[in-house]
């Protein structure tokens, strides 16, 4: 996105009692602004989506984030999980009504896809409610000539208890409720086609504090359940910032660490065809990419080879990779079971945003080494966001958004492909956000090491799983609404996953554990940040825009 502020963190939630309906005006406050977005830069990074078909184009002449369809519940979000007295603000056009009960609006205290209060326009009147999972609680409402077509100013301000929505020249409603006290800014397009623009978040004075006990997103209804904190070792020195870490960081196969394409040719682009080039030449280089760069879909599926030596760098918060995928390594050969000389290695991909692939977004297999995938965000897939599998050794996935996809990171790819997976598979994944990611975060078969630490997952069908004996350390992860955080009785056989200090917040099942396995501390240096400070430290470091 373009205009984007992040200033104040203040803390966000939805509540529930009862409403009425007021003619005045909205208070005074001094705000100061946490967010804001008027889609002029041609895209819609940074908010995840819930059903519909988002994206950007011209609407009336302007750039506009738009759903088209009516056959959906849509709804998108943005924002930090802890704001609480804020004012969304969004210029609303509905086009098309999908049903009786389609609306479209805004949307504050959003704590998941289904929890949030909401002030939207329907066919014929303004509609201030809460959501809870599937069901709509309308808690004021008035009549309101609405014509699609015809943009409407929304506001809902959230204030302690207090809900205050309005639109701009019409009425204003008013409530109060306590079940939701802090959450994300949203858009909500419930089974109709509209466009929305100028969104703005702003804070709001802080209001009266409900009398009931709040249930904050990243704080369970029931006491957390924490797994033991020992970990061997004196407390260790990390790489300086800037410089992978992990198992990319480890010497081996030929390689002393990763340094992508330092030393050679540092170049900018722009465009598909001067980025293809660049990718696919011998040599060290460091590529800087510019701006949207469109991967035509024709040609291998739509996957690019990236060839060894090379950095491949997002320039400020907007560098995209669209419609196609990464592929680093040499052509699929299930004959070939230990490291060719000519295997792939040594790339550094950072600052990037990969979506919209018809495959993966980034693969990596034919046992390719040493390569380090961070601060990039990932979304809307066909297949995996990363794979990594085929031997491929020395990885480190770091600092990572995922949204908006299904089958994030799968480490393995087959059950009979131990012959080059065993032995190897060694990648670390720390300080990712796993943002609704529904599954395989990652999913494993075979790794020698996998370390899992300081990640954060949000509502997730399930964390880790650990098959075909690999070798899993989960540590000081935060776990939050995720129904299975970490299995070993998964299909096929089972692998081990030893755990410590992670933290588990309205999760269905505790994580299992199963076998013994390497120490991650006798190869690298790294230290651990305390669990409970994850969900702060996470998304406001993870992903594109964020090197900073």
């Amino acid at each position: 996105m373009n205009i984007r502020r992040w200033r104040v963190p203040a803390a966000a939630g939805l509540a529930g009692t009862l409403t009425a309906l007021v003619l005045a005006v909205m208070p005074p406050a001094q705000a100061a602004t946490l967010f804001s977005d008027d889609f002029a830069d041609g895209n819609h990074n940074g908010w995840s989506s819930s059903g519909g078909s988002w994206r950007v184009e011209p609407v009336a002449g302007d750039p506009a984030l738009v759903q088209r369809g009516t056959s959906a519940d849509a709804r998108v979000r943005t924002g930090q999980a802890g704001w609480s007295d804020y004012t969304v603000t969004a210029e609303v056009r509905p086009t098309t009504w999908g049903g009786a009960d389609a609306g479209a609006g805004v949307a504050a205290r959003v704590q998941g896809s289904g929890n949030y209060y909401y002030l939207g326009v329907t066919a014929g009147s303004l509609v201030l409610g809460k959501r809870t999972g599937g069901t709509l609680t309308p808690l004021a409402t008035t009549a309101l000539g609405v014509t699609t077509g015809t943009a409407y100013t929304l506001s809902l301000q959230v204030s302690g208890t207090a809900l205050t929505g309005r639109v701009a020249g019409g009425p204003v409603l008013t409530a109060s409720d306590a079940a939701y006290p802090t959450g994300q800014a949203g858009l909500v397009a419930r089974y109709a086609a509209a466009g929305f623009d100028d969104v703005t978040v702003e804070t709001a004075p802080p209001g009266p504090q409900p009398t009931v006990s709040p249930t904050p997103t990243a704080s369970p209804t029931t006491s957390p359940t924490a797994s033991p904190t020992t970990s061997p070792g004196p407390d260790p020195t990390p790489p300086p910032a800037g410089q992978p870490d992990g198992w990319a960081s480890v010497a081996g196969l030929g390689q002393n660490g990763t340094t992508g394409g330092a030393g050679g040719p540092v170049v900018t682009v722009r465009d598909t065809a001067g980025f293809l080039d660049y990718i696919a030449r011998p040599g060290p280089y460091v590529i800087q990419v510019a701006g949207t760069i469109n991967l035509p879909t024709g040609a291998s599926d739509g996957m690019y080879d990236v060839t060894s030596d090379k950095t491949i760098v997002g320039l400020g918060a907007n560098a995209t990779l669209s419609g196609g995928g990464l592929n680093i390594g040499l052509p699929v050969d299930d004959n070939v079971t230990a490291p060719p000389a000519n295997a792939v290695h040594n790339i550094i991909i950072r600052n990037l945003h990969l979506t919209g692939a018809t495959d993966d977004l980034i693969n990596v297999q034919m046992f390719s080494h040493h390569i380090w995938i961070d601060h990039n965000s990932f979304s809307n897939g066909d297949d995996g966001a990363v794979d990594i599998k085929r031997g491929s050794d020395h990885v480190t996935v770091s600092w990572n958004h995922f949204f908006d996809h299904n089958k994030t990171l799968l480490l393995g790819h087959d059950e009979d492909a131990g012959a080059q997976d065993i032995g190897r598979l060694r990648v670390t994944y720390h300080h990712n956000f796993f943002d609704r990611s529904d599954q395989r975060n990652p999913r494993v078969r075979f790794s020698a090491s996998a370390h899992v630490y300081n990640n954060y997952y949000f509502d997730n069908s399930y964390g880790v799983a650990s098959t075909y004996d690999a070798a899993v350390l989960m540590e000081n992860n935060y776990f939050y609404s995720v129904n299975n955080p970490g299995r070993v009785v998964f299909s096929g056989d089972q692998g081990r996953i030893v755990e410590r200090g992670n933290i588990l917040v309205d999760c269905n099942h505790p994580i299992e554990t199963r076998g013994t396995v390497p120490e991650p501390g006798q190869f690298y240096a790294y230290r651990l940040d305390p669990a409970a400070d994850i969900p702060t430290i996470v998304p406001a470091g993870a992903g594109v825009g964020k090197l900073g």
